[in-house]
């Protein structure tokens, strides 16, 4: 009975027994003169630390906390006004609304998990009302745009929040799945089963957006999901400049081959610069090492 009861006012850590090996590179290309890409990756927590107690078992410096990590890419949309301005912005804006939010949501169950999916898509909608209105007060951002994919990660639970063409991957059992679909006209056209007169017509219309952040569009309906991780998961993150060049084949036969965060994102940056570098090409690769302890 008294251990029952210890348990229920010093739960046991789990999000905090989560190793995360993770690491995060952007390239400009050889072509490009600006690199509209933009990264983060942020790791936050809850923490108490015991200073004075005489509780049964509790002793000065035991600690219990909960972390949790997010990973951000965002493409300023090349061809339109100040993408690397409006890629940087919609993180920037992201992070500040997320620091603003009064009350976090750690120890994730079903209703704290549907807050958390709920806030980020009013996040999204935040950030892009926020650019619009920064590219009408200043006519040097007019058109400015941006993709941006999101991924929250505590303990075993995962949510990806995600608009544009940036992409979000996960590797299970040593297979590729792609969390994301491209909003671009390419990708409407094989959801509605439309056949494309040709392949070389469906990779113009692959870049083509149908939604982004700062667009045209006044409404902005990010996807948001949510998923499960189990140990060995590989989480990835990136820009076109890698999808568009290097196939998702190439990308599983990677993450199952290397060590290390780091070395995933070097070996993927090289492989899409080795076949021109025509765009700028960022990576995020978190691999997760999960005990087998009840959460």
């Amino acid at each position: 009975m008294e251990q029952d009861f210890q348990s229920e006012v010093f739960p046991r850590p789990f999000s905090a027994l989560v190793d995360v090996d993770v690491c995060a590179m952007s390239e400009k290309g050889y072509v490009r003169s600006e690199n509209e890409d933009h990264y983060l990756v942020v790791r936050g927590g809850r923490a108490l630390e015991t200073v004075f107690s005489n509780l049964s078992g509790n002793r000065p410096g035991d600690c219990f906390d909960e972390l949790a990590y997010a990973f951000v890419v965002a493409d300023g949309v090349s061809g339109e006004a100040a993408g690397e301005v409006a890629s940087q912005q919609a993180i920037f804006t992201l992070i500040n609304l997320a620091l603003r939010t009064p009350d976090w949501q750690f120890r994730w169950g079903a209703r704290e998990k549907q807050t958390v999916m709920w806030r980020m898509q009013e996040r999204f909608r935040r950030v892009n009302a926020a650019l619009v209105q920064q590219a009408t007060a200043d006519a040097s951002l007019n058109g400015m745009c941006t993709t941006m994919t999101v991924a929250l990660t505590h303990g075993r639970d995962l949510i990806v929040a995600h608009i544009g063409d940036s992409r979000a991957y996960l590797l299970h059992d040593g297979k590729l799945r792609r969390l994301t679909r491209d909003h671009t006209v390419a990708e409407r056209m094989l959801e509605e089963g439309i056949d494309p007169a040709n392949d070389q017509l469906l990779n113009q219309l692959s870049n083509v957006l149908m939604h982004a952040l700062g667009g045209p569009d006044s409404e902005c309906h990010p996807d948001t999901s949510d998923y499960r991780l189990e140990d060995h998961d590989q989480l990835l993150l990136c820009t076109d400049g890698l999808t568009d060049t290097v196939s998702e084949a190439e990308i599983e036969l990677v993450l199952n081959k290397v060590d290390s965060a780091q070395q995933a994102c070097r070996t993927l940056l090289n492989l899409a610069l080795n076949t021109g570098g025509a765009d700028n090409v960022t990576v995020i690769v978190a691999r997760f090492s999960i005990p087998q302890v009840e959460s």
